[in-house]
Parts: C-alpha cells; sequence; structure tokens
C-alpha cells in the first residue's frame, strides 16, 4: 500500500493494486494516517490522494532492509538458489 502511495494514490488505486476489499483499505489507510505513515490530500470534492511522508518511506526503507536480510527479493518472492539438480539413484 505504502508503495502504491509514494507518487500520490486514489483510494480505488491503493486498493486494486493492494488486491483488498473497500473495508479492508479503509481499516489500513485509517491505521496508516493516524500513525503518520501517509498524508491525505485533498485535489478537489470529493477527489482525494493518499502520499507517503518523510516517515512512510524511512518504513519502506527498513522494510526492505529487513526482506533482503530474509532473502526476498523486491517483488516479495524468496530468493532460490540454483542447484545443478539431483540424480535419482
Amino acid at each position: 500500500m505504502l508503495r502504491v502511495g509514494e507518487n500520490g494514490a486514489g483510494k480505488t488505486e491503493i486498493m486494486y493494486s493492494a488486491n483488498m476489499s473497500y473495508s479492508q483499505i479503509q481499516k489500513y489507510l485509517g491505521f496508516l494516517l493516524s500513525q503518520g505513515f501517509i498524508s491525505k490530500i485533498e485535489v478537489g470534492n470529493p477527489v482525494v490522494t493518499y502520499h507517503v511522508t518523510e516517515k512512510g518511506r524511512d518504513l519502506l526503507q527498513n522494510i526492505d532492509v529487513i526482506m533482503e536480510m530474509l532473502g526476498f527479493r523486491m517483488a516479495m518472492e524468496p530468493k532460490v538458489e540454483q542447484s545443478e539438480g539431483f540424480n535419482r539413484g
């Protein structure tokens, strides 16, 4: 969710990108707003966009470091070492 909002995004865009329901998005946007990880900017009535704050960017960087330490790529896929296969004896 935070990555989608790095350049600003509306609720619908975030919902589809995160593959979440409307009620889930409401819950998580509320949490992220209350913790200062995102900000809500009204660009019209009723158009609202959500943007990642500096605190949110710091969180994303920390998540990236942890994911790398755990051996995950940016696409959230486990890093799999190439093996030479195995022989069936």
